[in-house]
């Protein structure tokens, strides 16, 4: 079976959320259109941001219900990266703070989906 390899996120405004995530991402989407906008991700996955209005079937579900989560190296990385995402005015949901998994934060983007950034626990 294939893993997935395209992330879709409804978004309100496709075109605010994409200058959103080019900011945050660092590069450009590889498409865009008034209802649709998608970035290639280094790893090889797509991340689409697609108008909630013109979804179909009809998506029931809210904003806010999953992450996108941005693994670090390290505990250090987290403090800079949180600096980082205030200064850009980022919402942040969550402080970094200790956790059983790592050391995390976690930002919103325009939609409130979650943006979890962690430097997994060391064995």
């Amino acid at each position: 079976m294939n893993h997935p390899n395209f992330l879709l996120l409804y978004v309100a405004q496709p075109a605010a959320s994409a200058a959103f995530y080019a900011d945050l991402l660092g590069c450009q989407p590889v498409e865009a259109s008034p209802t649709f906008a998608m970035f290639a991700l280094d790893n090889g996955t797509m991340l689409g941001l697609w108008a909630r209005e013109t979804v179909a079937p009809k998506a029931v579900a809210g904003a806010g219900g999953g992450e996108l989560a941005f693994a670090v190296g390290d505990d250090a990385e987290v403090e800079p990266r949180h600096a980082q995402w205030k200064a850009k005015g980022i919402a942040i949901a969550q402080a970094p703070t200790r956790m059983d998994f790592g050391y995390t934060f976690v930002g919103l983007d325009p939609d409130g989906h979650r943006l979890r950034v962690f430097a997994p626990s060391q064995p």
